[in-house]
């Protein structure tokens, strides 16, 4: 008689994805916290520059996922793009930390970056989908934690990476500190890569159908040349910027035709669900066009206008570096997430859960505030410096709106969009997160400071005009929100209808 092997609880597979997860986003926001930087101090780009580079390189990050999602849907399997995309970021970190100044090199590790987040990414959000599927009641509450887990690991690299370049350059008396940070990112996937080598067992008999057959190894070959193919684009792109600005506008029209196609295409009972999920990524492009700020307008701010000193009633706590204040993003993300996720539960069980789209609403309503927070700071800077109190309470009030609006992004398609869609669908929000990256790089150059203005007090008003303009979209934003919630509670009643 043969004995059936049950699979093992949610829980424990849920863990093992996200642990993976997290130590993935220990080398991505170990590298996005120094990145900026890395081109403006040490290789010598004008604010500009950077901006846009970075802001297409996560442009490329982003859209890169579209593709992926399908190769785990399709050709190689969920389960095994997660650890190849794994693999793929180790080396693309790796890179990062050979010591050179050269931009094309640069540019090209970039790219290998770009090509293993798009096959990790999607089918990593797609198994906690696959876990959870077919119980709405814990969706929102599992993507959730799955969000607070991840920024664990952001939160150590964001702090460790800034700190290890300054001690290796200080220490050295040179530049091999950005390198070494690099380097560190690379190891964090190599722990991360391990974690879920030794917990496989959990997650087996989740996945697509590919990953129930054989490794096919044409096709994986196939993969591997398209990723080359596919590194050596991404490095070009990052050179011309006018090709990254053809390319992510193209993404965005392919991207926006083909959810057109299929909600034309799709069954009755789909075409509510998809409409629902339609109009919320619209919204979410908005949202990350503040998101990237972080990285841009608000690291240079710190870098510029910030002073570094936490102090209470005059005494002194201690001194970060300017790239560590990113960290706060993903501290207030670990402290609202448990809030958050308890919050949802009991509403869930109560019957008085706000929808997906109030939610949206709520999100800009608190990103606003946010920013108005960092562009009244200006009023009470002294001589260019601002608090850096004032940065925790602005990040405070943005991670809540991230939580609120991005948080939810991958819940939406889990709740909204078909079983047989997930994994495009899943690609598709991160085309539209890709998008609005590279827009918020050209909304960031709205505070591009020209080379050579050094005083605070010139550089300030840059900054602060540029929140509160930022402050005042979001509010805009907000409105869009609550005009449309009639409309999505219309979609989603006939989507439960049809389920």
């Amino acid at each position: 008689m043969k004995t059936e092997i049950l699979p093992y609880s949610q829980t424990r597979s849920f863990m093992t994805v996200a642990l993976i997860e997290l130590w993935e986003r220990f080398g991505y926001y170990g590298m996005q916290a120094l990145i900026v930087y890395f081109m403006v101090q040490r290789i010598g780009f004008e604010d500009s520059r950077a901006n846009l580079v970075w802001g297409a390189a996560a442009a490329l990050i982003y859209v890169a996922p579209a593709i992926g999602g399908w190769i785990g849907d399709k050709v190689l399997g969920t389960r095994r793009c997660m650890v190849l995309g794994g693999i793929i970021l180790t080396l693309g970190y790796a890179l990062m930390a050979v010591p050179t100044e050269n931009t094309w090199f640069l540019f090209s590790a970039l790219g290998v970056i770009v090509v293993g987040n798009g096959l990790f990414k999607p089918n990593t959000a797609n198994l906690v989908r696959k876990i959870y599927e077919g119980d709405d009641s814990k969706i929102d509450s599992a993507f959730t934690i799955y969000y607070m887990a991840v920024n664990v690991g952001s939160t150590i690299s964001m702090l460790a990476t800034p700190a290890i370049k300054d001690y290796v350059n200080a220490t050295y008396g040179n530049e091999l500190g950005w390198h070494v940070a690099f380097a560190v990112c690379s190891v964090g996937l190599v722990v991360g890569l391990l974690t879920v080598m030794m917990m496989r067992a959990t997650i087996r008999h989740v996945g697509s159908l590919p990953d129930e057959l054989p490794l096919d190894k044409a096709k994986l070959a196939m993969v591997l040349a398209g990723g080359v193919v596919a590194v050596g684009v991404s490095a070009v792109i990052l050179q011309y910027q006018s090709l990254a600005r053809i390319f992510v506008y193209l993404a965005g029209i392919v991207v926006l035709g083909i959810f057109v196609h299929l909600i034309r295409k799709s069954e009755a009972s789909e075409r509510a669900g998809l409409i629902a999920a339609l109009i919320l990524t619209l919204q979410t492009v908005f949202f990350f066009i503040f998101y990237q700020q972080m990285s841009t307008s608000l690291s240079l701010f710190a870098l510029r206008n910030v002073d570094l000193e936490f102090n209470v009633l005059g005494a002194h706590l201690w001194t970060w570096s300017p790239a560590q204040f990113q960290a706060l993003n993903a501290i207030w993300i670990m402290v609202l997430s448990p809030v958050l996720a308890f919050m949802y539960a009991r509403a869930g069980r109560t019957g008085s859960d706000l929808s997906i789209a109030g939610k949206f609403a709520l999100g800009f309503s608190v990103v606003a505030l946010g920013f108005f927070t960092y562009g009244f700071a200006g009023s009470f800077a002294v001589n260019g410096l601002t608090s850096s109190w004032i940065m925790i309470a602005g990040y405070g009030l943005y991670s809540l709106g991230e939580l609120l609006v991005s948080g939810l992004g991958l819940a939406m398609v889990a709740r909204y969009v078909p079983a047989r869609m997930g994994g495009f669908m899943m690609g598709a929000y991160f085309v539209a997160t890709g998008i609005s990256q590279y827009l918020g790089g050209v909304v960031a150059n709205l505070a591009s400071v020209p080379q050579g203005m050094s005083d605070p007090l010139q550089t300030l008003p840059i900054y602060t005009s540029l929140f509160n303009k930022l402050g005042i979209a979001a509010v805009l934003c907000t409105l869009v929100a609550l005009a449309v919630l009639p409309l999505m509670r219309r979609l989603t009643a006939t989507h439960h209808a049809h389920q």
